[in-house]
């Protein structure tokens, strides 16, 4: 099987060279987390085309500025009409390329019969063109409602689970779901900070 880096070494290692091409991953994460270090280093891996449903398209160019990285094709969605845009704009998806959505959660309060065919057209899509599309899903306060449907659509879950302590603030990476591989036994430790690392320091119990 054909597998792609995803970017992030620590992860690759794990999960046996990257994923497979084709593969549609929900990435989910608190709003007051790190997960903006993940996008942009999946975004440096190959060509990628991120769609941004909240920020503007000048913040996320920042956003990448700031980290010293090269932004991607940045496009906004905007209003009523988001997923039809986010439709339009998959299609023109090259072979081989990456596509962030961040986040997919005004997209997922859209009627659920729409926004199950915009994720099996965009399955569709990303298998034909072997690319991997990473759905940005946020874990807040007032999650989507149809948050279920793109768990159960995605092949690969990402889980970053940020825990913030009086003395350091814990990141850890489960991959609770794999289709057609084995997601892994346990989380990961990670340290976020100018990139994704293992995180070496022991716990104390």
């Amino acid at each position: 099987m054909n597998r792609l880096p995803t970017g992030i070494s620590v992860l690759d290692r794990r999960l046996g060279g990257g994923l497979p091409a084709g593969t549609v991953v929900a990435f989910c994460a608190e709003p007051a987390s790190q997960s903006e270090l993940f996008l942009s280093e999946l975004a440096a891996e190959r060509g990628t085309l991120y769609l941004t449903s909240v920020r503007s398209e000048s913040a996320v160019r920042d956003g990448f500025k700031r980290t010293g990285a090269d932004a991607p094709t940045v496009r906004e969605l905007e209003g009523a009409t988001a997923l039809d845009q986010a439709n339009g704009l998959v299609s023109t998806l090259p072979d081989g390329a990456n596509l962030i959505l961040d986040p997919v959660d005004p997209l997922e309060r859209s009627e659920p019969s729409r926004y199950r065919r915009f994720l099996n057209e965009l399955q569709t899509h990303m298998v034909n063109t072997g690319g991997i599309a990473y759905l940005h899903a946020l874990k807040g306060e007032e999650v989507a409602n149809n948050r279920d449907i793109t768990q159960h659509v995605a092949d690969v879950v990402f889980d970053l689970q940020t825990e913030v302590t009086p003395t350091e603030v814990i990141n850890r990476l489960a991959v609770p779901k794999f289709r057609g591989g084995g997601s892994l036994d346990e989380p990961m430790k990670l340290n976020l900070e100018e990139s994704v690392r293992i995180d070496t320091s022991r716990d104390i119990a």
